[in-house]
Parts: structure tokens; sequence; C-alpha cells
């Protein structure tokens, strides 16, 4: 570990040492105090259930809570996700789209995510290819999320090296009754939602209305959404409740270019517009509709869950081949999900037992045309595109006494992946027709070192598919799964003072599904398998509540990850994302003279440079970024924040393109972040 990585973790564990001089604390007895629980859903469970069993989990898991989150802007999944231990979320000149990863998941995606699986109340948001878009989630619609890393999101199914992330949704049980939220800022920036909810005997609803728009830092990078989100609950009786889930999200978004770093220093708000082809898009537009049934015994649960989604996809880009120009799109996804989860003994010992199944499908009419001016012309090409999946998995948690915990899992996954080239071109038959499949097993142990703190190792196998999106790249490969062996350790806990997570890990993997682009080309032309690739690295969150009503949180990222003695770059730093990140912020909570007020900086530091090409001859610079965030909640009904981001007004590259070999020659690689901003947000519900 090098001296810039050692300084983070100083830095992000100074409220230890600091409260380490504070003294006086006085300890109390211990007072039990008991309560009837309130009526509450079968079907979501509340947040410190989540918390509860999450904890019984053998690795790297957190839960997010919205509370906190909406105290300040609250627009993309940087903003939900940017603290959450583990999580890399990025986003593209402040917009919805943003470059998500855990563990180097999907690790050179800057749009339409890879790599993980996203899930909504436990029910997959991911088309069946799996990949997902950003504006499928409404963060105003989100109770709490919980966060799976790496192998320990098999209990949902997920065998991706970077794991689950699973927005749970508010309800009638939940929600407030009617609440209105507005958020304002800088470069055109609003969003404008109301939502409502309530409980009528065994029947509760939640639903919210939202309305989005920025113009953004960025020249031709426009973005609007109109979303309306809800769900309705049924309990039918005390053991069994039924859930219905609705989506809808009409996404327009302008994509600005990838810029020179010389462009960048000079000004990053700048745009390149292609003479003939107009401004990039990427119009979605997207129906969701899901339900999920728990029906409980005496020591077991059983949840049911089917979705459907329809999505319209206009996206106009540049001209590079009969694969792109203007990709026109209609898919139809589905699946069914069942897991059964149950609680009794084995051997005398205290057990729980998962099991589940997740079938999907998915067909996609896919076409391209010449793009004129960003409007279809000429037709390039037309795919029909079928893609299957079939996971069945089970997970065995087996208490040995006390404290030692043993964990234990096997995921069977088959996918398939049928594209059939209807436009023969000169490029010839495109078509691609494979099936993958892999068993997938884990095997961890958790240690419960005190009532608070446990310490938990895990080893587990990874598999990922290819999607369309890889498949069907400019020059058509034949894609092998992306495999790998990860191993893990860490420690989470809590006491009266501090909170944190923190584990360590080390994946070799095999056929790394890495996209790279022609030299100072911005656009990923071709997607490889890579060899052998090494990701290890270190995630560190923690929250300490410390002398003088002041509370901090930081999240601290340190990615190491390496191609293996690759026959041309040897053991290179994989290009494109940043070796270490810190995110933090200070914050007072107001006293009685202040109450429910808080104030604070905010900071987010990449020491280091990173190279954006596998050569390693090109590098995204290091920086730092401060800004400062207020807000109170002045009573039951009102609430209120403002925020400033990059106050210093520094020139940054937010998310990069990759490229093979730049031979130190400056490329067009380089999506500048937002530069100084201002946001305001009032809140009233009833």
């Amino acid at each position: 570990m090098k001296k810039t990585n050692i300084s983070l973790a100083i830095l992000a564990a100074l409220p230890l040492l600091a409260h380490a001089e504070h003294e006086g604390t006085v300890h109390l007895d211990e007072v039990q105090v008991t309560a009837q629980k309130p009526k509450a859903s079968l079907t979501q469970p509340d947040i410190e259930q989540a918390k509860e069993n999450l904890s019984k989990t053998a690795g790297g898991t957190s839960v997010v809570d919205m509370a906190t989150v909406r105290e300040g802007r609250t627009s993309n999944l940087q903003d939900t996700l940017g603290m959450a231990t583990g999580v890399l979320a990025q986003s593209r000149f402040g917009a919805e789209e943003t470059r998500l990863s855990i563990r180097g998941s999907g690790l050179q995606r800057t749009f339409h995510g890879r790599g993980l699986k996203l899930m909504q109340d436990g029910i997959a948001v991911n088309l069946a290819d799996g990949g997902f878009d950003f504006p499928a989630i409404d963060p105003m619609a989100t109770d709490y999320i919980e966060v799976y890393r790496g192998a320990n999101a098999l209990q949902y199914g997920s065998t991706n090296l970077g794991g689950s992330i699973n927005f749970i949704s508010r309800t009638g049980y939940t929600a407030p009754a009617l609440e209105i939220r507005s958020e304002g800022g800088s470069y055109g920036y609003y969003r404008l939602g109301i939502s409502a909810g309530g409980v009528k005997d065994d029947v509760d609803y939640f639903v919210t209305a939202s309305k989005y728009h920025t113009d953004s830092f960025r020249d031709n990078a426009q973005q609007s959404a109109d979303r309306l989100t809800g769900n309705l609950g049924i309990k039918i009786n005390d053991q069994v409740e039924t859930r219905f889930y609705f989506g809808y999200v009409n996404n327009d978004s302008q994509l600005s270019s990838s810029l020179t770093k010389a462009q960048l220093k000079d000004n990053p708000r700048q745009a390149t517009v292609i003479p003939g082809q107009g401004i990039n898009q990427r119009d979605i537009n997207l129906t969701r509709l899901a339900n999920k049934t728990t029906i409980l015994f005496d020591h077991s649960k059983l949840e049911l869950g089917a979705f459907y989604s329809r999505k319209s996809l206009y996206h106009p880009i540049g001209n590079f081949g009969d694969t792109t120009g203007v990709i026109d799109q209609e898919s139809d996804d589905f699946g069914l999900t069942a897991r059964w989860a149950h609680l009794g003994e084995l051997f005398g010992l205290k057990n729980e037992f998962i099991a589940g199944l997740a079938p999907t499908k998915g067909r996609t009419d896919a076409k391209n045309f010449v793009n004129v001016n960003a409007r279809r012309g000429a037709l390039l090409n037309n795919f029909d595109q079928k893609a299957s999946n079939f996971e069945a998995y089970l997970e065995d948690r087996l208490s040995l006494d006390e404290q030692w915990t043993v964990v234990a899992g096997l995921q069977y996954a088959r996918s398939k992946r049928d594209s059939q080239d209807q436009l023969i071109t000169a490029s010839g038959n495109q078509s691609v027709d494979k099936t993958y499949n892999q068993t997938s097993p884990k095997l961890g142990v958790l240690y419960q070192l005190q009532p608070q703190v446990q310490l938990f190792a895990n080893a587990s196998r990874s598999f990922e598919p290819p999607s369309f999106g890889e498949l069907n790249s400019l020059v058509v490969t034949s894609l092998k799964a992306q495999k790998g062996t990860t191993f893990e350790i860490g420690s989470r806990g809590n006491s009266e003072f501090i909170d944190w997570d923190v584990a360590l890990y080390h994946a070799r993997l095999q056929d790394e599904l890495l996209a790279v682009a022609a030299n100072g080309s911005p656009v990923a032309t071709q997607t490889i398998n890579a060899g052998k690739t090494i990701h290890r690295g270190a995630e560190f969150g923690l929250s300490a509540r410390l002398p003088y009503s002041l509370q901090w949180r930081s999240s601290v990222l340190i990615n190491d990850f390496k191609l293996d003695n690759d026959a041309t770059y040897g053991s290179n730093r994989l290009p494109g994302i940043q070796r270490s990140l810190l995110r933090a912020e200070l914050v007072y909570r107001g006293s009685d003279v202040l109450e429910n007020f808080y104030i604070g900086p905010t900071i987010e530091w990449s020491p280091q440079r990173y190279n954006v090409d596998f050569a390693e001859t090109v590098y995204a610079d290091s920086y730092f970024l401060w800004g400062v965030k207020a807000g109170q909640k002045v009573n039951q009904h009102w609430s209120w924040f403002v925020e400033g981001r990059n106050l210093a007004n520094q020139k940054y590259a937010a998310t990069t393109g990759v490229a093979r070999n730049q031979n130190g020659v400056d490329g067009a690689l380089f999506l500048p972040g937002d530069g100084r901003t201002a946001y305001l947000g009032v809140t009233w519900n009833y």
C-alpha cells in the first residue's frame, strides 16, 4: 500500500483519533423498553429488519438510508450511492446516467450499466441480457437501499463480480400521507415530486409523480425525465400479503462529447458535434409492472414474484459502422422469482436455509439507421435478439454456537444469447448464438466478536455472460463469459460513537469483458476477453458521532486492478478507473438552540492520476473537490437544504473512455465533471 493510500485511510479514520481524546463519557445502566410493534408490511421489511438481515451475511453488505440522502440533492445514483461503502458512482456531466461499479464490475462502462444485478424490492431491474438503465430507478420512490458486494448477493441469485443493489420502495406504511419536494439549482436544474401514501384496513398504497430537468454544466447535455411510480399492497391475512408495483419513465438525454485533456483544461463545458449527425442522444421510454407475494409459515417464508417491462430506445450517436448510427430498439422482458427461507435446526444447531429460482426472458427488435442530423436515415442493420437466463441457488447458514456461523452457497446459472442478423451487409452475417453456464460455489464464516462487532471471511466464484452490447459491437467476436474467484475478509460493527464497515478482497478473473477503443476515438468499438486479470482492493466506510455535536461520514475505495502477465501489456494497470477515492463530510448537528439544523463541508478526493490506455501512456489527473451543505427539519411538516459543490471550480475528469495505446498522444477520452454548482431544496409533508 503506497503513501497516498495510507494517507486516505488515516484521513478516513481521523474521527476515531479525535474521539480518543474526548473524556467524560458517562455509561448508564441498560434499560429495556418494550412496545407493541405497529402494523407493518410483510412484503417490504423496514430498514431495521433489513439491517438485521444483512448482518447475517459473511461478507460486505450495507444499507443506505434515504432519509440521510434527502438532506441534499437527490438527482442521480451518485447522490444516492456515492457514500455507500464499496460503491463507485460517478455521474457523467451531472446526468442521471452514472458510472456504477463495485470491485471493478463493468469496469469501463460509462453508459448503460453492466456487471451488477439491480433489483427493486427483490425483483430484477436488469434486462434479460444483463444490461440495465439508470433512469429506471426513481430516488423519490425509494425508502432505503441494500448493497450486497460480490458473492454476498448470492442469496438473491446474483453471481456477478460486483454483486447486487436492491432499491426498496416506500409503501403506505412508511411514506407520509402527502409529500411535496422541490429542488432547484445551477444550470437550469429542477426536480419536482409529489407523493401520497396511506393504509386503509388491510390495503396500503404509495404513489409518486416527479418531473426532472437540467440544462447541465456541459454544452449539448440537456436532460429531462417524467416519472410515475407506485405500489399497492393487500394483506390477505396475517400470514399472506401480495403487492403490485408499477413504474413509468420517459427520459430524454443529450449526450455531450468526450474531450481531450487540453480541451478539458481550456473549457470543460465545450462539446463537439460532427457535422450532419447532430447532437448525440439517448431517449428511453420504460414501463414496468411487477408483483411480489409473501407467505409466512411457522418457521418459513415463501416469496413469489413476477415482472414485465417494455422499453423503447431511440439513440442517435456517431456513424462508426453498421451497428451504430441511430440505434432504435423495442424490447420486452419478463421473469419470475421464487425464494424460500426456512429457520430451523440442523444436527441440533440453529440453521437458516435459503433456496430460490429466477428465470428471465427478453426479446429485442434492434435496428440501426444512418444518423442524419439525429434522425433516421437508411437502414443499416436489423437484429432479432433473444436472451434467456435460468438461475437456481441455495444458501445455508449454520450457527455452530453463539459466535461462529458457517455460510455455504451454490448457484447454477444458464444464459442464452441469440442475436440473428436480419439484414446482411458488407460486414457479413453478424448473427450470434451462444449459451453460457456455470455452477458457482461460495463458502464463508461469520464470527461475532462482541454483540455489535463482527468479523467475516469468504471465498466464492463469479460468472457473467456478455450482454448484446458486447456481442454486437462494431467488431463482432465470439466472446466467452467472464469468470473469477474472489477471496474476502473484513469487519463491521457499531458502538455508541463509531460505526464501521471494512472489507479487503482479492479477485482473480479469467476472460474479463473489457471495452476498448481505437487510439484517440471516444467510442468503445469492441469488447474483448482480456485473458487473466486481477482485481484487489479495500472498501472502508466509517461514521462517527463526535464531540461538539459533530458527525463524520466517509467512504474510501482503494482499487488495484491489473492485467496478469498479458502478452502485450504485461502487468499494467487496467485503465479508466480511479486508483483510490475518498468521499466524506463533517457535519454539525444542531443542539437545542438550533434544533434539527445541520451544516458542514463535503469533500471528494482522488489523490493519484490514473491511466486511460492499456499501455499506460496517457493519464487522467488527480483532483480534490470541496463543498458545503446545510439544512434543517423545521418541524414535522417543513424541511429545507442548501448545497454547494466543487466550490473551488476545479476542472477534472469525472469518467473517461478507454484506449489501447495512445503512445502519449492526447485523445478525446475525457468526460469533465461539473464545475461550481449550488442547489436549494424544500420538502413539505403531512
